[in-house]
């Protein structure tokens, strides 16, 4: 199996609800914070979002949850954001270790606050766009 369209070998791509507040906000973190250019977002509401929903074997409807794909494997909820941190410069980075945390407590952290994310955080009426620190960082733009 090959990689998604518009994803080259050595890239992973961040699969995010775009109309989250928390969610957004969370991207403009990494963006700030330098995250390399080889990790690249996508809104789960984009068409290129839900391509790769389909890509990795999830539903693109209804999606509450943050992915992670690189090539052929991908990681979902709290695993995904820890291997995302991974990827952080000094000292955001060690944050990643939590990924050796059992699932279900660390998902079970995820959890409670994916499903009250709009209540506590709020959310827009369609997706946000969020400014590019450059040229195709996001697949949808």
């Amino acid at each position: 199996m090959t990689n998604p369209a518009g994803i080259n070998p050595g890239e992973q791509v961040v699969l995010y609800d775009g109309v989250c507040k928390l969610c957004n906000a969370w991207v403009m973190f990494l963006l700030r914070h330098r995250i390399p250019r080889h990790v690249r977002f996508a809104a789960v509401q984009s068409e290129q979002g839900k391509a790769l929903l389909r890509f990795v074997g999830l539903p693109d409807e209804d999606i509450r949850t943050i992915v992670l794909i690189d090539g052929q494997n991908h990681w979902l909820r709290a695993q995904a954001i820890f291997r995302i941190m991974h990827y952080m410069p000094w000292p955001w980075r060690v944050l990643s270790v939590v990924r050796f945390m059992p699932d279900v407590i660390s998902n079970y952290c995820y959890d409670r606050i994916a499903l009250n994310r709009y209540r506590l955080f709020g959310r827009y009426n369609e997706h946000y766009p969020i400014k590019s620190d450059y040229h195709g960082r996001f697949l949808d733009q």
